[in-house]
């Protein structure tokens, strides 16, 4: 047991396997336990680096390991699944876990504190609102498009269209299906209350953390994209460079390259896909902006260095392509920002 240098550790609802390693590769730790037992199973254990699937769960153990004195790292199940052997089970992944965390060239997953964790819960649970409030509208619209009344898009005319049906507005629909409009409009209303319930809880967060302050500098990163960037990456410290986190976020194009030829795709969509729909949905908003232009003088209304680059960008490429192209370069300027502990400064951002 001294001899071991490292640790892979699968993690189950119920049970842990455990894989221990010295120097030379060679297997001194082989076990399988509980829940309960684990943490006491490897107390005696001389510290050293433990590699572990980023899965649920992790975070904690994680954290719990860090209090015993050893070094953690967490690694994504893709990375993991490219040094398991054939057979799927327990030993095998956890040996996977050990073999994979000593690779120089892996990429680890940030550790998340109990704040993050808190974080990163209410914005799933904002998300299920938010889901769940899109389908019971879609659903609205399903219903009375079957009895011939079509609703334009847009929340707000499919309130204003619901209140004018219970107000006699259609006197074709019968009671009763003006009675399951009634129920439905207040779980509407309900959906509403609870998404302003969990947006505020996000932005007292981001008001009140240093992080969230310094990335909301930066145009097109609001509350919730910052609580949710923070959320997932602290304080960035695991990213050498801003081009790391792009990666991170999928917002770098795919490549299929073979010898000479050199073929760059669209974007290859990998990690978290709300974090890169919020990068992209506050790049939207940029841009049009960006392109906005005074009635009067029928000059644009923003003239710094940053929304010129995103018109020259619109005209080239297009509109998508530029917002994509805006969130990529937020990302970069978001560790940039973490790492010096500065503002974002729009002349600065293309000097």
């Amino acid at each position: 047991m001294k001899d071991i240098t490292v640790i892979g550790v699968d993690i189950a609802k119920n049970v842990m396997q455990i894989h221990g390693e010295d120097s030379n590769g060679k297997v001194l730790l082989k076990k399988r336990v509980t829940k309960d037992k684990f943490l006491s199973n490897l107390a005696n254990i001389p510290k050293c680096l433990i590699g572990m699937e980023a899965c649920a769960g992790a975070h904690y153990w994680a954290r719990k390991l860090q209090e015993l004195g050893f070094k953690v790292k967490l690694m994504s199940a893709a990375t993991v699944k490219k040094y398991a052997e054939h057979q799927k089970n327990d030993a095998n992944d956890a040996k996977a876990c050990a073999v994979a965390v000593i690779r120089k060239d892996i990429r680890f997953v940030p550790i998340r504190t109990q704040a993050q964790l808190e974080m990163q819960s209410v914005h799933r649970i904002r998300s299920y609102y938010v889901k769940e409030k899109t389908a019971l509208m879609n659903m609205i619209r399903g219903l009375l498009l079957e009895h011939g009344v079509a609703i334009a898009q847009g929340e707000k005319k499919l309130i204003e269209k619901l209140r004018n049906i219970l107000a006699g507005e259609e006197p074709e629909l019968s009671e009763g299906m003006k009675s399951s409009m009634v129920s439905l409009l207040e779980e509407l209303h309900h959906l509403n209350e609870k998404i302003t319930e969990q947006n505020k809880k996000i932005e007292k967060v981001a008001k009140e953390d240093r992080y969230c302050q310094r990335i909301q500098t930066i145009e097109g990163i609001g509350p919730i994209s910052a609580s949710a960037i923070i959320a997932k990456i602290g304080n960035g410290s695991e990213f050498k460079k801003g081009r790391e986190l792009s990666a991170f976020l999928g917002l770098v194009p795919r490549q299929y390259s073979s010898g000479n030829k050199q073929m760059l795709l669209g974007i290859s969509k990998h990690g978290d896909r709300y974090i890169r729909q919020l990068l992209i949905h506050g790049a939207r908003t940029v841009v049009r902006w960006a392109k906005r232009m005074d009635k009067e003088t029928g000059a644009y209304c923003k003239q710094d260095k940053h929304s010129e680059w995103i018109r020259k960008l619109c005209e080239r490429i297009g509109i998508n392509k530029t917002c994509v192209a805006v969130a990529n370069k937020n990302a970069r300027m978001i560790i940039a920002i973490l790492k010096t502990d500065a503002d974002f400064d729009v002349q600065l951002a293309h000097a």
